[in-house]
């Protein structure tokens, strides 16, 4: 059985994931996003960019940087009956913070509370059913874009109008969450099957700790608590290779706050002492181990 991988570019992660997949003895072959070209009526016996039939993929990994561009190869593939890390369901899910929050909260798990609304009254109120300040996101994005935290009403309004004459239909789902004074720090952890294999801090004087805007990683301690609660989260939303973002409150309370299902961990290996690359290649070798055995 082959391996695939899916990128938009070469990025530091996809270079480390290449080297290790070479030194578990496996070629894997990486296929850029930009030459995809599916037949849809058809299925897995047509060829990928590269010239090998789909269905010789015992999975195929999607790093992809677009989201769209790997969400619907995954939606592709899956209906072909070929294995995708991560699967289409956990990208659907993970790709949309609405649907984040809906799945997290059917399982009981605990993160800040967040509301939706749809229009720029509607939007309003919801922000003040929060209480000032709260954080308005968009449904779809990483690395921290487009977030505002508001601090009153007419900051609240002047987002809200900015976001109406965008025009695009993502910016008019206004999606709120409660702010969490989360001490200049917050924890990134990473799932990796039903491992939490490790997790760091990210800590910024900016309200926003993303290392992607400055944010500073330290190794943070897996605790039980961590532990379950990450978990949990990744069971809710299908499981596979994921990095949870979590806000630890004043009282000490873990809270899930994002998760996100194409995650970059170029900045965490070093601080964590953890080979974060070889625990996903493996992961992926041993998911195609267990979906190929049945035939091979």
């Amino acid at each position: 059985m082959r391996v695939g991988m899916l990128v938009t570019l070469i990025r530091p992660e996809e270079k480390l994931l290449i080297s290790e997949f070479e030194a578990q003895g496996v070629t894997v072959d990486v296929m850029l996003d930009r030459n995809l070209n599916f037949d849809l009526t058809q299925g897995a016996q047509q060829l990928a960019p590269n010239g090998v039939a789909w269905s010789a993929y015992g999975v195929v990994f999607e790093r992809c940087v677009s989201t769209s561009r790997g969400m619907y190869a995954q939606a592709i593939l899956n209906a072909w009956g070929i294995p995708t890390v991560n699967s289409y369901h956990t990208a659907s899910i993970c790709s949309d913070k609405l649907l984040t929050t809906l799945h997290l909260a059917q399982h009981n798990i605990p993160q800040p509370q967040a509301r939706v609304a749809f229009t720029d009254e509607s939007a309003i109120q919801a922000i003040e059913n929060l209480g000032y300040p709260a954080v308005m996101k968009p449904v779809t994005g990483s690395w921290g874009r487009l977030l505002a935290k508001v601090n009153d009403r007419e900051s609240a309004e002047a987002i809200i109008e900015h976001r109406q004459v965008l025009g695009d239909y993502h910016h008019h789902t206004y999606y709120a969450q409660a702010y969490v004074e989360k001490g200049g720090r917050d924890i990134r952890a990473f799932v990796v099957g039903d491992r939490t294999i490790c997790a760091i801090y990210r800590t910024s004087p900016h309200w926003i700790t993303n290392t992607a805007r400055g944010g500073v990683a330290t190794n943070c301690p897996v605790t039980e608590a961590l532990n379950h609660l990450c978990i949990k989260a990744a069971r809710a939303v299908g499981g596979g290779v994921l990095a949870m973002d979590v806000f630890e409150t004043p009282s000490g309370e873990l809270l899930i706050n994002e998760i996100n299902h194409t995650m970059e961990f170029r900045n965490s290996s070093t601080p964590t002492g953890v080979n974060i690359a070889q625990e996903v290649v493996r992961y992926v070798l041993s998911f195609v181990s267990e979906t190929a055995s049945p035939t091979c």
